[in-house]
């Protein structure tokens, strides 16, 4: 065979291999993305919204507005085996979830939904009084199938990700909280495995320091767990999620002394 000829065909076949490679999968959905995107923007130029408020004999816009904010931001593990696999979960209408954010094993983040935008990731908890928390947060779901060690790749692009979020909307630190703290007996996620302490280092979440601490003679441990936001109408649930997160070692549905004196620290910094 001809060199020149056989030269040109590998060219050719590297050329549509690479363009191949390089085509967005989701270049379909993304299209929906635009579409619904575009329909939102246009219901929000319309003034006024037609509404129970009709006497009025002429419209008056105030100056003072602003695109609601995130003030939350509430990580999850995806609970299942790959990133494309999560991506195609939340690219399907048939399944009403989704996430603001993915970040993959190797560190890649794909950023799916406008950080204004409501997403669907919370689903039913409570924080606090707080109990629609999907209108005031931001999601971020780590590709983990639920039990295996976050990659170092991960973790590092999740404290980019979070310093991005805190300073574009001022989230406070206390607000960075994980699935399970707002559906204790519903969710585990993030698991056993993820490093909350070191994001506490970084102004992610608190963490706690129980050096010279004293528990109060009347001290109310359940108690406690509610002013750090915990739904406490189940105790043994509203437990195991304060384990999940600051006492992963240990799966015990009982408080302990040791326990106790984590929850004095914590309450100091919640209140």
């Amino acid at each position: 065979m001809n060199f020149k000829f056989l030269l040109v065909v590998l060219t050719a076949v590297f050329f549509e291999m690479t363009q191949s490679c390089s085509r967005n999968p989701y270049k379909g959905t993304n299209k929906v993305y635009k579409k619904q995107a575009k329909e939102y923007s246009k219901l929000l130029s319309k003034y006024p919204v037609r509404d129970s408020a009709g006497n009025q004999p002429y419209f008056v816009g105030t100056t003072n507005f602003s695109m609601r904010r995130p003030n939350y931001v509430i990580i999850h593990h995806t609970a299942q085996n790959s990133c494309d696999q999560t991506l195609q979960t939340f690219t399907q209408a048939r399944t009403p979830v989704s996430s603001h954010y993915v970040i993959c094993k190797d560190g890649t983040v794909f950023h799916l939904l406008n950080d204004l935008f409501r997403g669907h990731h919370a689903g039913v908890g409570k924080w606090g009084s707080l109990t629609d928390l999907n209108s005031i947060s931001v999601g971020i779901e780590l590709d983990n199938n639920g039990t295996e060690p976050f990659t170092e790749a991960q973790i590092v692009s999740l404290l980019d990700v979070l310093k991005r979020l805190k300073n574009a909307f001022n989230i406070p630190a206390a607000n960075f909280i994980g699935h399970a703290d707002i559906a204790p007996g519903r969710k585990v996620d993030p698991n056993r495995n993820f490093p909350w302490a070191r994001l506490s280092q970084q102004g992610f979440g608190y963490w706690y320091d129980t050096t010279n601490v004293q528990v109060p003679i009347d001290f109310n441990a359940v108690q406690a767990l509610r002013v750090i936001g915990y739904d406490i109408k189940n105790e043994t649930q509203a437990i195991q999620s304060f384990k999940l997160h600051f006492v992963q070692n240990d799966s015990l549905a009982l408080l302990t002394d040791a326990d106790k004196k984590i929850l004095t620290d914590l309450v100091k910094k919640y209140q």
